[in-house]
């Protein structure tokens, strides 16, 4: 007699978990701390978790900003967990460092990889350095830069150093300022005179879920004042290279904003100009150079370090494809 197959073992209700917080998330907000943890969970339904007092702190109920201690013990109630076993794990991948030391690091992130996973991506810069970096027990994005965007980008080894660094991006006056200096590379010959661009920008999502940012009024209720210093570095035969200083930090404001004034950056393929940028691509835009990605460069970071309080000044060089297109604009014959 054939015996007969083995039924498939049926998949295990969630359990009941308990957490003791570490060093990674000490310091953490409750609310926070779940989201992180339980990746696939909306958040609607964790905050009612907490509301409803399954949520334990050290076996007492706790609210949504209660800060974590070390050692302390969480309570998880069951939660079903979107299946990510078909998800490939993140290759392990180390980044050119600019600085580092114990408390945080910077790194030259090239264009075209994401800073994090989500929204179709499967991994970013975050998760291949975790991967490359097991026995770290904290590496936290500081900020973002956009997929497409080059440079400068800074990341936290300890909570206290994200904290410090994140509040510095919300103040807007004072030394402790992070600021943010980007290389932009625009089309046409851009005035002189314009240094500042102080427009509102609103987020929005398309039918289809596509992120895009339009300039609005100032009294638009969904705007968000969003203001860009620029200053001319050089000029070529149709193009402008600009140093652009972001006093806000708007989701693809730069972009747009150059964009809204008539210069769009080159290779933009969300804002700029479309049939230019296939030029580009294709080395019939510039006698003697390809270029097939956007030209926006984060290329200097001025922070006050966490810990010391020290001013540091970073930068990071054009990469070798952003040199090459502005060597073959400075010799391109008139």
């Amino acid at each position: 007699m054939v015996p007969a197959p083995a039924a498939a073992s049926a998949p295990q209700p969630p359990a009941v978990h308990r957490v003791v917080i570490d060093e990674g998330s000490e310091g953490q907000r409750l609310d926070n701390f779940l989201v992180k943890l339980l990746k696939g969970v909306p958040k609607t339904h964790v905050y009612r978790v907490i509301r409803s007092g399954e949520v334990r702190v050290n076996k007492g109920r706790a609210a949504a900003d209660t800060r974590l201690a070390l050692g302390d013990e969480v309570r998880i109630p069951p939660v079903r967990v979107a299946d990510r076993s078909e998800v490939p794990p993140a290759p392990p991948r180390e980044f050119t460092v600019v600085f580092e030391d114990e408390h945080l690091m910077a790194i030259d992130k090239p264009a075209g990889v994401a800073v994090h996973g989500g929204s179709g991506v499967s991994f970013g810069v975050i998760e291949q350095l975790r991967r490359a970096r097991p026995t770290a027990k904290f590496l936290e994005l500081v900020h973002r830069l956009d997929k497409e965007t080059s440079g400068l980008l800074l990341i936290a080894k300890r909570r206290s150093a994200l904290v410090a660094l994140q509040d510095q991006l919300r103040v807007h006056s004072g030394e402790k300022v992070i600021g943010k200096t980007y290389a932009a590379l625009v089309i046409g010959a851009w005035p002189a005179g314009k240094k500042v661009i102080d427009r509102a920008l609103n987020k929005v999502l398309s039918a289809e879920g596509e992120r895009r940012v339009h300039v609005v009024g100032d009294d638009h209720e969904a705007g968000r004042r969003s203001i860009t210093l620029v200053k001319v570095a050089q000029k070529f035969d149709g193009f402008t290279l600009l140093d652009v200083t972001i006093k806000t930090g708007r989701t693809h404001q730069i972009r747009v904003h150059l964009t809204h004034e008539g210069h769009p950056i080159a290779g933009d393929q969300k804002y700029g100009d479309f049939a230019l940028n296939k030029a580009l691509a294709k080395g019939a835009a510039v006698a003697g150079a390809r270029f097939d990605r956007m030209f926006l460069h984060a290329k200097q970071l001025r922070f006050a370090h966490p810990a010391t309080g020290e001013v540091i000044t970073l930068c990071a060089p054009l990469p070798a494809e952003c040199e090459a297109l502005i060597h073959a604009l400075a010799t391109a014959r008139p």
